[in-house]
C-alpha cells in the first residue's frame, strides 16, 4: 500500500520561507524514481491547483504560475522524500498544500493524472 504523508506547514508572515516535506512509502526504488512526484494546494473556496512537480529519477521539474520564481522542488530519493521550498511568501499563498504520487499519464498539472494522494499539510501566510 502506497502512503503519502506530508508535512512541515505552518503559519508564518508574508515574506518568510517554509519547507514542506512529502515522504512516500510503499514504493521499491525503482518504482520512486520512475514515478513522478507533486505539489498541489486548494485555499478556502477555491479549486485545488497544480504547484509543482518533479520527476524523482530524472531531476526534471515542473512548475505553476503560482510556483515559478519563489518556490523550488527538490526529490532525496533515498529517503522517498519530495521537499518544496517556498520563499517569500504572501497572503495568496495560504492553502492546504497536498502531495500527490502514483502518475498514471497525461499532465503533471492535472489531478487526475495521480492516484495516491496525502492528508495535507495546512500553510497560512499572515498580512
Amino acid at each position: 500500500q502506497v502512503l503519502v504523508v506530508e508535512s512541515g506547514g505552518d503559519s508564518v508572515n508574508t515574506g518568510d520561507s517554509l519547507r514542506l516535506t512529502c515522504v512516500v512509502s510503499g514504493l521499491t526504488f525503482s518504482a520512486f524514481e520512475r514515478d513522478v512526484i507533486a505539489w498541489f494546494r486548494q485555499a478556502p473556496g477555491k479549486d485545488r491547483e497544480f504547484v509543482s512537480a518533479i520527476s524523482p529519477g530524472t531531476g526534471r521539474t515542473g512548475a505553476g504560475a503560482s510556483a515559478k520564481d519563489r518556490f523550488t522542488v527538490s526529490s532525496d530519493n533515498a529517503k522517498y522524500t519530495v521537499v518544496l521550498q517556498m520563499n517569500n511568501l504572501k497572503p495568496e499563498d495560504t492553502a492546504m498544500y497536498y502531495c500527490a504520487a502514483g502518475f498514471t499519464s497525461g499532465w503533471w498539472s492535472e489531478e487526475k493524472a495521480f492516484g495516491h494522494w496525502g492528508q495535507g499539510t495546512q500553510v497560512t501566510v499572515l498580512l
